[in-house]
């Protein structure tokens, strides 16, 4: 991105390239000075307009923020979740559809955290706060982003659901669409103070599983909310199939039953916590080098004058959100943020779990 300003502030005779250098220096800087492992690299992997004519771009007309900071546009949250509809476009408010589990959650979640405190801000440092920079981790928040997603649901049951949860990186089947299925969901696997291996209920019907992939991919593609992110995802998910494959990696649009591959659900491990705690960190490690991507448009994620957005989720807990993601960008973002685990500091809106002390990149344990 930024090779290609310079180039065109050259031709014409524009000096705001130093501008640009400083601006990627103190973002760099920035994300150092918290522990963030960041690569150099280009975002682009080619001009603009691509020149290698294998990239879709944008229409003409999409306007897009091209001059607000990105970094820090990112609100805090403890976990993020992500419903299965089938559909790649909801209500404009999925929280407010009658009757869906999206509402129950929002309704369950706000009933339980009338009484929680919120999280104090952690002490200084010296280092940036998370706060001021988007950088946080789930300790700093008590709040959950509820998402609906393009994914089928695993359960043969119609009134079912299957929830991806994030940063634990699990998925949760046979949740059912009411309240009382919010509220197992909830109890077992998303409320604060739960922790990964989760808490396991009597007489529910919930199976969960750490999910079989190297990373997953949520792209906003919510239409009806902003039409911008509904163009976008559409042609980032070609593009994030075309580089993955081309890399040799498989990219599902649906989940895979994890039992395929993962064996029983947690629930049916007859083990204690810590043995529990020790068998989901192997089946992620497992999942780290299993050189498959699950690819899931989203609702409404925030920051629709920045699309495309992209938010990336590894095994090691990290979650990575970008901005003003294009076609031509996408190559980059998977060889070095998903590949590599780095970050590049031009797309970055900020994120969950990055910082990393003594890890040269997010997929380091």
């Amino acid at each position: 991105m930024y090779s290609f300003r310079k180039l065109q502030a050259i031709v014409l005779g524009h000096d705001d390239d130093y501008d640009h250098d400083h601006e990627e220096d103190a973002l760099c800087s920035t994300l150092r000075a918290s522990d963030v492992p960041v690569s150099l690299a280009d975002c682009r992997s080619c001009s603009d307009p691509c020149d290698l004519g294998h990239h879709e771009a944008y229409p003409r007309r999409f306007d897009i923020d091209m001059d607000t900071q990105m970094l820090g546009s990112v609100k805090p949250y403890h976990r993020q979740i992500v419903i299965s509809t089938g559909r790649s476009d909801w209500e404009r408010d999925v929280t407010e559809a009658k009757g869906s589990l999206a509402a129950y959650m929002l309704q369950v979640s706000t009933n339980s955290l009338l009484n929680t405190p919120k999280p104090s801000s952690p002490p200084s440092n010296g280092k940036s706060s998370y706060p001021s920079t988007g950088l946080f981790d789930p300790s700093q928040s008590t709040r959950i982003s509820i998402l609906n997603g393009s994914h089928n649901t695993l359960s043969h049951e119609e009134d079912h659901e299957t929830v991806l949860i994030f940063p634990d990186f699990k998925a949760a089947s046979e949740v059912r669409r009411s309240v009382q299925g919010a509220q197992d969901l909830w109890d077992s696997s998303v409320a604060p103070g739960i922790s990964r291996s989760g808490a396991f209920l009597e007489k529910t019907t919930l199976r969960t599983w750490v999910l079989p992939y190297a990373c997953v991919i949520l792209l906003c593609s919510h239409k009806k909310r902003d039409n911008r992110c509904g163009i976008a995802a559409p042609k980032l998910e070609h593009a994030f199939i075309t580089s993955l494959e081309s890399q040799g990696w498989d990219a599902d649009k649906h989940v895979e039953c994890p039992s395929l591959t993962m064996g029983p659900p947690l629930e049916e491990m007859n083990v204690t916590p810590e043995e529990r705690e020790e068998n989901i960190a192997s089946h992620l490690r497992v999942s780290t080098e299993s050189k498959r991507a699950l690819i899931i448009k989203t609702s409404h994620v925030g920051g629709h004058k920045y699309a495309g957005n992209c938010i990336i989720y590894t095994p090691a807990g990290s979650g990575v959100w970008y901005g003003r993601v294009t076609p031509h960008d996408v190559d980059s973002i998977v060889e070095n943020t998903i590949i590599k685990g780095l970050v590049l500091p031009p797309l970055l809106r900020g994120g969950l779990n990055l910082s990393r002390p003594n890890c040269k990149s997010l997929n380091d344990w």
